[in-house]
């Protein structure tokens, strides 16, 4: 997406107080049109997220034949589904750059065999790797390429061949390739058994899959260290009524607000126990200085003087450009590891967030799997470049609240999870939300 206007952020001077709810998660919103689009009957979903990602899932379903309806005052839906028959045969579908719509629905279309299906987007996702995921698809029977030969997208999925059997599927590149083929596996007519080799990256995206496919009635057999995954035959779908949580990498930049200016934020709808494993994010404002409450219903961030630390957040990596952020206006060097799977995101996220920070004069030294970043006093204004990734542009609003003449480039990226951002954001800085 292109913007000819930039965004100028706005300062203050006091601390932010205020209350918030984010719109709904955008990944639970994708996981559970899809369980609600293989399950044989009417779902009513609430709190469905309304975005790019999740509007490109939902035109796909209505494309394939799968009846949609939207209330989009209400953020409620109606899907109904027959039970992983698609009527419609032959489809090219468009998923912008939503690498959840195009993993997700690969699985889902070499599992509902019988057409003739093309999934393409953007000229990012064209670039962006689907290869795990299609091997190991193809070795479960599933007949399915890459259009070029080079393992990203155009992906195509032709009418030959079923699911079944047993496979093992990569989960160093993105937890979303063993999601997809978990997902889809219930409609199989055949049991599926599914190994990961390698580090699974982001495990509380599997944990949040297997629970949202839970709530639909979809069965998962797993040790506890996720190295092995079995479907069992006829784990079908069923219909429900699914609520959804408001989005915890969306409240990550309103937590970090409280962090940097001093002040409080309280984000309603989200609980320690959320299904997304980004409310962890507060846990490293925590370790950074930061108070953290935990109440029924809510989470509260109050800031503190913040102080650099080394931290693992390969587990919460959409959260990596927040923390970023944060810590520009920490005491000492905050060092980032093991995330070196977000380079395959939107852009190469540690090599944007490195030349973004450099520009407001921070030290960063940028790593294979991370970042260390160093404040340099005084930090100075910039016009920040956001390469089409709604998740640079929210970040860097938050070093906006503290540093003069700080400029976003295309802030309408963040339509992609998070479309009235901006004007949240303001509203928060006015008034408090």
């Amino acid at each position: 997406m292109s913007n000819t206007t930039d965004y100028y952020c706005k300062q203050t001077a006091a601390p932010v107080h205020a209350v918030v709810t984010p719109p709904g998660s955008k990944s639970i919103t994708n996981r559970a049109l899809l369980c609600a689009a293989l399950a044989e009957g009417t779902s009513h979903l609430s709190g469905v997220l309304d975005s790019e990602d999740t509007q490109v899932m939902i035109e796909a379903l209505r494309q394939l034949g799968i009846p949609v309806t939207r209330h989009l005052e209400t953020a409620a839906l109606k899907i109904t589904g027959d039970g992983g028959n698609l009527p419609v045969k032959n489809a090219d579908i468009y998923v912008g750059n939503s690498g959840t719509t195009a993993r997700f629905l690969t699985a889902m279309l070499a599992t509902t065999h019988g057409g003739n299906y093309r999934i393409y987007g953007k000229p990012r996702m064209h670039e962006r790797p689907i290869r795990d995921l299609c091997d190991a698809l193809r070795s479960l029977g599933a007949d399915v390429r890459t259009e070029s030969g080079n393992g990203c997208p155009p992906v195509l999925v032709g009418p030959n061949g079923t699911l079944s059997g047993e496979t093992r599927i990569s989960g160093q590149i993105s937890s979303q390739f063993l999601s997809a083929v978990l997902m889809a596996a219930p409609v199989s007519p055949d049991g599926i058994t599914l190994h990961v080799e390698g580090e699974l990256v982001s495990k509380p995206y599997i944990k949040m899959t297997l629970e949202v496919m839970n709530r639909f009635g979809g069965t998962v057999e797993t040790p506890g260290d996720f190295s092995r995954f079995h479907i069992p035959v006829r784990s079908k779908y069923f219909p429900r009524n699914y609520a959804i949580e408001p989005d915890a990498s969306a409240a990550s930049y309103f937590f970090a607000a409280a962090a940097v200016t001093g002040g409080s934020v309280t984000v309603q709808g989200l609980t320690r126990e959320s299904l997304q494993g980004d409310v962890e994010f507060c846990t490293a404002l925590q370790a950074m200085g930061c108070d953290v409450e935990y109440g029924s219903g809510f989470i509260k961030v109050a800031g503190k003087p913040l102080h650099g630390i080394t931290i693992d957040m390969n587990a919460v990596s959409d959260t990596v450009m927040t923390l970023g952020a944060a810590a520009l206006f920490a005491e000492g060097a905050t060092q980032i590891t093991n995330v070196a799977h977000i380079r395959h995101k939107e852009t190469d996220r540690i090599a944007a967030l490195a030349c973004e920070l450099r520009k407001l004069g921070a030290d960063v030294e940028e790593k294979e799997d991370g970042l260390k970043i160093t404040p340099v006093p005084p930090l100075h204004g910039a016009v920040i470049d956001t390469y089409d990734d709604h998740r640079m542009a929210m970040s860097f609003a938050v070093a906006g609240l503290k540093i003069p003449d700080v400029v976003i480039r295309n802030p309408d990226c963040t339509a992609k999870t998070y479309p009235g951002f901006f004007t949240d954001w303001e509203k928060m800085i006015r008034t408090g939300i």
